[in-house]
């Protein structure tokens, strides 16, 4: 019993290692590629040092070139829009199918499920040409009304903390002349707020890091996001990998600089509306 618990502890931390090895080894050759000039990274392994950590000016080509000023502006703007509607159409739809019984309830639920079954490349033509009707196409609104779709995951995460949140609240706020809107507004919101941070981190860096669908129906210049807009450095007779990851890295800084003070609300907005 005791070799066998010995093994297992093993087998657990090597399978840790393992992942984390997995994870870090393509940021540390993207890393060591952004600081290399573009000879040096033709001839040299992708974990090879640089010969200089002090080559900054990949940085300085991906940040003007790239205009990447203009691709924070145009994400933050993308994003902070999208987040919210989300966070609330998700909110909304997750108190309707918990807390009111009605026939067709768990058709709605599995509508969204199969929405998500459903390979998106093979809407996006039904999908442009609404887009181009609506007279969104090369416009910012293109992408955030389709990022608008409440998506499964936020509905499920919803529903989880729903579950955790007794039917009496609502009943004693009825009594007092409560509206289902102000019960929503007053006391699921706000008991929400566990679930909420993780659909904003979660839809959030979805949206940060989405390349498809700023390329396709935002193709204008200035309307670049920060996914976007190191584009310009592949062409037909190569790409300038070097700034290509000099940009990928000024692009990492913010998701990680999220990551790091909000990481126990997205493990605890994953696991604690899994139980009652």
């Amino acid at each position: 019993m005791k070799n066998k618990k010995t093994l297992a502890i093993v087998l657990k931390y090597a399978s840790l290692l393992l992942g984390a090895f997995v994870a870090i080894v393509p940021i540390l050759a993207i890393f060591f590629a952004s600081f290399k000039t573009g000879t040096e990274y033709t001839t040299t392994g992708p974990l090879d040092l640089p010969a200089s950590f002090t080559y900054f000016e990949n940085y300085t080509r991906a940040f003007n070139e790239g205009n990447m000023l203009v691709g924070f502006r145009n994400t933050i703007t993308i994003l902070i829009i999208s987040v919210i509607g989300t966070t609330l159409i998700g909110s909304m739809v997750a108190f309707v199918l918990n807390r009111f019984e009605f026939r067709g309830s768990k058709y709605i639920l599995g509508a969204f499920l199969l929405a998500t079954l459903i390979p998106a490349v093979t809407t996006q033509v039904a999908t442009f040409q609404i887009v181009h009707g609506l007279g969104l196409f090369n416009t910012i609104w293109a992408a955030i009304v389709l990022y608008l779709g409440t998506d499964i995951i936020a509905v499920y995460i919803f529903l989880q903390f729903m579950d955790s949140i007794s039917v009496s609240l609502d009943e004693s706020a009825m009594l007092d002349g409560a509206s289902y809107f102000t019960i929503y507004r007053r006391i699921i919101l706000p008991l929400l707020k566990p679930a909420i941070v993780t659909v904003f981190i979660i839809k959030g860096v979805n949206v940060y890091n989405d390349f498809y669908t700023p390329f396709l129906y935002m193709p204008k210049t200035d309307l670049q996001v920060i996914s976007t807009s190191l584009f310009k450095f592949q062409g037909p007779f190569g790409a300038e990998w070097q700034v290509i990851t000099a940009g990928v890295m000024i692009a990492i800084i913010p998701t990680l600089i999220a990551f790091i003070f909000l990481q126990k609300y997205i493990y605890n907005g994953l696991t604690n509306g899994s139980v009652k």
